[in-house]
């Protein structure tokens, strides 16, 4: 397979040069003067560029025939012009400047441009509401190169999660309009926190590997930014509404104002999303709103956002334990011989169904969680080319998982033992709830120069983050003189992160540019109080961070480029890796990333294809080793070193006017050096060493293929086939085959019909069909190993996901 594209990737360049350049032309504003940086895009087909520094443009291999060019600027309204070539060879396209300065630039800092030398992928808004059909952000970017979902209960709505080049979302940054959404302190972004945040998103841009500086959480793996609504002109209302399998169901209403008097507008979303899910008892409800005012100047823009979600989802956090996916009798047994469950939980587990089965049968076994965002952004272009962005920002959140514990001992949650007719009683069932009060607040800016040769950046953000962390428990069988809501620990995470960075991109000449980015992180983080396990957790950390990046973007014919890239991340441990830690041994250590990349892109009007490689290379990666802390819990230690590297190929072909392919491949190898794994040795107590030499890093399959394939039968109906393929992924670092994800292929089909309709602007009927010859398949799972009798044992989790399910919506807009 890897030949077979290999040799369709060179069939394509190869054809590529029998075409003859046609069309070239020059973008200007009404005083003639040329706009450099304008970008010029042939619609309709993968050809796009941007104008150089004398504002020409010029695009080869080009058929004879109509062609439509959308010219956009920042700063001035966008245009389209028609060419009918050959006769229209050259042509001159002037654009009017916008009679308002809008919110374009917000993002700017934080994105890459089409010179930045990294590899990015763009999703516009329109393609987001194609996909949205109430699932989670992360089932909206799939199409993405070496992108892996995964939904814990099965149809991704509720907590869903993704990985990109086998990293997992805790070393993913992602920033709305600029502002980090990563949790300061576990570093993770939970989008379930903020449903149907894509119905009020206007853009995401995806950034893999370091990618360029950002504010929050260091980018390990990826960078995804999103912005949300910019201003829309004309006024608009919009009811979107979806129902489906699972009894899932969407609702999301939108309204703007449009521009009023020249200077003002309005947006509001309200959404809710509800779902039983397709594990046991995995049901969510989901509710959410978004607000945005904004005052549009001349040379002005002040914006107020301000978004919201509250969540309640039934924990199916365990998975399935693979001798109940198996149907293995004899294995389930020993789940209550080896006294993993008790013989309650294995009876239940016999009884259940082999792919839904849920351990949690508590009726109020959920997940309770609302968080706020207000966002307060200032932008002013100060000249054409100079511009500053500003912003304040604070986020609170509040909630808590509430819990059913059996046989629970009062010493654990520092309680006496009470007394029940002369009689101690040691232990109780009880319900308990752990909360999380945070609280999160800061300020961003980007001052930003965008010339004919040179565009500069210098930014930063500087934040705090102030978290409590604290358990009651609010019912108990036993109890004694225990008060209600007694409170079993507290503890309190204080974190300031400040950093600074510079980017200069320069072009030498019209082929080649050089790009470097500097940034300064200073981080000082204190923990204190006690932990669930009444364990003292005071301790205080300082992290000073220098991250360089640099490289050179190289364009050797306006339809091609090429570039090569170096960059370096540091990331502080999070506060699980703080916390769990053995107090006896040394703290962990921060992790270091060097990434190299090189890449080159080919894009002509019927195709375009290219390639990326990548090495990121690790120093004191924190990875999952099987060692444990003084009280028996699992803990995540420094490995030496380790390293990923691949390469990423993508293409695009307009097979018919009306049939389009497009796909992406990620081949890779991941891999530990030197990994010693440590397993718990029932029989003699203690651990046991087994050194394994180089073994594969957890989930990061081999291969990944995302693919769509698009057709329009009709003006108004098209219909989409979405493949995803992902190669068999290990789910400890042993890469031992007895514990893996086995590799799957699964499809759906999307299609959308627009119906015209007298007393509406439009209304769009969605059809999406799920996994579409209903393959059976697991995307996640956890793992733990022992060695008992004599022998090697293991308790799992297994995600399934569901089979063929549907979801049918349907759009108004007025």
């Amino acid at each position: 397979m890897k030949k077979l594209g290999f040799w369709l990737l060179l069939q394509l360049f190869v054809g590529a040069g029998l075409a003859q350049p046609l069309l070239k032309g020059t973008v200007t504003d009404p005083g003639n003067t040329p706009l450099a940086g304008a970008s010029v895009v042939i619609k309709n087909s993968y050809q796009g560029m941007s104008t150089a520094s004398d504002g020409t443009f010029e695009f080869k291999h080009l058929k004879p025939g109509r062609y439509l060019l959308a010219v956009s600027f920042i700063g001035f309204e966008p245009a389209e012009q028609e060419v009918d070539l050959p006769h229209s060879e050259s042509v001159k396209i002037v654009l009017k400047p916008k009679s308002v300065f809008t919110d374009e630039v917000m993002v700017s800092a934080t994105r890459a441009g089409d010179k930045t030398p990294v590899a990015f992928t763009n999703i516009s808004g329109e393609d987001l509401k194609r996909r949205n059909m109430g699932q989670d952000i992360p089932y909206l970017l799939t199409l993405s190169p070496s992108f892996v979902a995964t939904s814990d209960a099965g149809a991704g709505i509720g907590y869903t999660n993704f990985r990109i080049r086998g990293t997992d979302l805790n070393r993913i940054n992602v920033t709305v309009n600029g502002i980090p959404l990563n949790d300061a302190e576990s570093h993770g972004t939970f989008f379930v926190d903020q449903p149907d945040l894509a119905s009020s998103t206007d853009n995401i841009q995806v950034q893999r590997g370091v990618g360029t500086s950002t504010n929050g959480a260091a980018a390990f793996g990826a960078t995804i930014n999103l912005q949300t609504l910019t201003l829309n002109p004309e006024a608009y209302a919009e009811l979107r509404t979806a129902a489906g399998s699972f009894n899932t169901f969407r609702n999301t209403a939108a309204a703007g104002t449009g521009l009023i008097n020249g200077q003002f507008a309005v947006d509001v979303r309200l959404s809710k999303v509800t779902s039983d899910g397709y594990i046991d008892r995995a049901a969510s409800d989901l509710k959410s709103f978004f607000v945005s005012a904004g005052w549009y100047g001349e040379n002005s823009v002040l914006k107020f956002n301000l978004f919201s979600g509250l969540e309640e989802t039934y924990q199916a956090w365990n998975g399935v334990p693979s001798v109940r996916l198996h149907n293995d009798l004899e294995g389930m047994k020993r789940y209550e011989e080896h006294w993993l469950y008790t013989p309650e939980e294995t009876a239940r587990m016999m009884a259940s169904n082999n792919r839904t089965y849920n351990l949690y049968t508590y009726e109020n076994q959920v997940d309770h969680y609302q968080q706020d965002h207000f966002q307060l952004h200032f932008s002013h272009r100060f000249t054409p080319a100079l511009n500053l962005n500003a912003a304040l920002h604070y986020t609170p959140g509040k909630g808590y998982y509430e819990q059913y514990k059996e046989d629970q001992d009062f010493a654990d949650y520092g309680l006496s033992y009470p007394m029940v007719e002369d009689k101690k009683i040691e232990s109780t069932d009880l319900i308990r709830r752990k909360w999380l009060d945070n609280h999160f607040y800061g300020a961003i800016f980007s001052l930003n120069y965008n010339g004919a040769k040179t565009d500069l950046s210098l930014g930063g953000g500087w934040s705090t983050y102030d978290g409590d962390h604290f358990g009651k428990i609010i019912w108990g069988r036993y109890l004694g003189e225990t008060a209600y809501n007694h409170e079993w620990y507290r503890g309190n995470g204080l974190k300031k992160d400040f950093n600074i960075y510079g980017k200069i991109s320069h072009s030498l000449s019209e082929k080649v540019t050089l790009f470097t980015d500097l940034q300064y992180r200073d981080i000082d983080y204190s923990i204190d109080g006690t932990d669930d396990d009444l364990r003292n957790l005071t301790q205080q950390h300082r992290f000073h961070f220098f991250n360089p990046k640099a490289g050179v973007h190289f364009r050797p014919a306006p339809n091609s480029e090429a570039w090569l890239s170096f960059a370096r991340a540091s990331r502080e441990p999070n506060r699980d890796n703080f916390v769990d830690a053995d107090p006896a041994k040394p703290a962990p250590k921060p992790e270091t990333l060097n990434d190299f990349e090189a890449g080159f892109q080919l894009r002509q009007s019927a195709f375009a294809a290219g390639l990326n490689l990548y090495y990121m290379h690790y120093r004191d990666q924190l990875a999952l080793t099987g060692q444990i802390n003084d009280v028996g819990a699992p803990i995540m230690v420094n490995v030496d070193k380790s390293y990923r590297a691949g390469i990423e190929l993508n293409w695009g072909i307009r097979l018919l006017r009306s049939l389009r392919w497009e796909a992406n491949s990620t081949f890779s190898s991941n891999k530990i050096n030197n990994f010693t794994e440590y397993v718990d040795d029932w029989d003699k107590g203690g651990q046991q060493a087994f050194e394994l030499g180089t073994t594969d890093l957890s989930f990061s399959p081999k291969m990944i293929t995302n693919s769509q394939l698009q057709w329009q039968p009709a003006r108004n109906l098209s219909l989409n086939l979405i493949s995803s393929y992902v190669g068999k992924q290990y789910i400890d670092n042993t890469a031992n085959e007895d514990r893996q994800l086995d590799a799957y292929f699964v499809n759906s089909l999307k299609a959308e019909y627009h119906i015209a309709a007298k007393f509406f602007e439009s209304i769009t009927l969605h059809l999406l069909v799920n996994n579409l010859f209903d393959t059976r398949y697991e995307s996640n799972a956890w793992v733990y190993s022992y060695l008992y009798d004599g022998q090697r044992w293991k308790m799992d989790g297994y995600f399934p996901q569901a089979g063929r399910n549907f979801m049918l919506g349907l759009d108004f807009k007025f």
